[in-house]
């Protein structure tokens, strides 16, 4: 069941980004999506995935508005920086090291890819539960792990 619910998935979101919608890109598409999901159903819909799968589904949604949200205002201040007469005594550029909590590997890369998304901030390294991220100021670098990884848990990581 959850190699379907993953193709189908995989396949709406290929035909929503392609745009292509003949014969030959859509055949294409169902077997890049058949492969991507023999290789990787697990990754989507863990074993916990599917007694929960609503409440995932619905904090999912409300994680991604978050994160919108959260890389305009982190435009916003970037730009702000960038545009500064005094810029070079505004930013204080850190790698800032740190465990997380998150036990799932997908919880993982979501959090590693929020942070590189949100401008500002690039998640440099991530072994096991440890982080290594790139911060261009000294609040960015403090505001981490902080509310993103407490977000992506409470979308991700299964209740415990």
């Amino acid at each position: 069941m959850t190699r379907i619910a993953t193709f189908f998935i995989m396949f709406a979101f290929w035909v929503l980004l392609s745009g292509m919608f003949d014969a030959f890109h859509l055949s294409l598409g169902v077997l890049s999506c058949l492969l991507v999901t023999h290789f990787s159903h697990d990754l989507l819909f863990g074993q916990e995935w599917s007694s929960f799968w609503l409440r995932r589904l619905t904090g999912w949604i409300f994680y991604l508005f978050w994160l919108v949200k959260e890389i305009v205002l982190a435009s916003l201040q970037v730009a702000y920086i960038v545009l500064h007469p005094r810029m070079l005594q505004l930013i204080d550029p850190q790698l800032v090291r740190f465990r997380t909590r998150l036990k799932r590997n997908i919880s993982k890369v979501t959090f590693a890819q929020s942070i590189t998304l949100t401008p500002g901030t690039i998640a440099v390294d991530m072994h096991d539960d440890e982080f290594t991220v790139y911060a261009l100021t000294r609040s960015s670098a403090e505001s981490l792990p902080g509310e993103m990884e407490r977000r992506v848990a409470k979308a991700l990581e299964p209740e415990g």
